[in-house]
């Protein structure tokens, strides 16, 4: 586990709250609070933020490195976007030091929070560092139930996920999820799948290309421009002429 400045009579959940809201800046908060969209309506309705920006509350993370799981899950079910991106912060940095049994108990307790689990960057920065590693070598058809759900942050982390599968060499379940997710009304699902493959791309473009003749004439126009970002221009206007408007 990580070292921790923080005693360990004194890891506990309370004391965390206490350094993170510390550290919080109003002015900030509105900021972050227009650029997650927490407005009525938006995708991150009625998020609350403390305005902390993302170096120091890693950096806090990594003190309470060892917080209990009860403590995790007290952060993990804050109403605060900070306490719960710091929770998961934790969650992942436990996940990779763990062992097995501690790895099975983190990726259940991640399952039955993911719920909490309602904005971009706490799915992006979990997603595939716990429920990626965790179904690789697994049975992962959760990750099709996941990403048929009506709730789009279960569609996004099923889609995230598959990034540690791609990193490892492995297509096929990102391509199927994307496959299935080609008429999703969501603007953060198009751009997360054309980032998924994008990255299977820079792997192996073929792959990609073999996608895009399939599907490019129904892919949402923003889902493509992620896909093709890194493609020659040629090809990049080929598929685009090709696209739905």
């Amino acid at each position: 586990m990580h070292d921790s400045s923080v005693k360990s009579d004194l890891i506990t959940a309370s004391t965390a709250r206490e350094r993170l809201h510390s550290l919080a800046d109003p002015s900030l908060a509105i900021q972050l609070q227009k650029y997650f969209k927490t407005g009525p309506g938006d995708y991150g309705h009625g998020d609350v933020f403390l305005g902390i920006k993302v170096p120091p509350l890693r950096k806090l993370a990594t003190e309470f490195a060892g917080l209990p799981l009860p403590d995790i899950d007290q952060l993990l079910c804050s109403k605060f976007h900070e306490e719960r991106l710091m929770a998961l912060m934790i969650l992942v940095m436990q996940y990779g030091e763990g062992d097995a049994k501690r790895k099975e108990r983190i990726y259940r307790h991640y399952m039955r929070r993911k719920g909490y689990v309602n904005n971009w960057d706490l799915v992006d920065g979990s997603a595939s560092f716990i429920l990626g590693p965790h179904l690789l070598h697994r049975d992962h058809s959760v990750l099709g139930r996941l990403a048929r759900s009506s709730r789009v942050w279960d569609r996004r982390i099923a889609v995230l996920a598959t990034l540690h599968f791609i990193r490892a060499g492995r297509f096929e379940t990102t391509l199927e999820l994307a496959a299935g997710l080609l008429s999703d009304p969501h603007d953060l699902m198009h751009k997360a799948v054309g980032w998924m493959l994008r990255e299977i791309g820079k792997r192996d473009v073929n792959v990609l290309k073999g996608f895009l003749e399939l599907h490019s004439a129904t892919m949402p126009r923003t889902m493509l421009r992620y896909a093709i970002e890194r493609l020659p221009k040629e090809q990049r206007l080929k598929f685009l002429k090709r696209a739905k408007a």
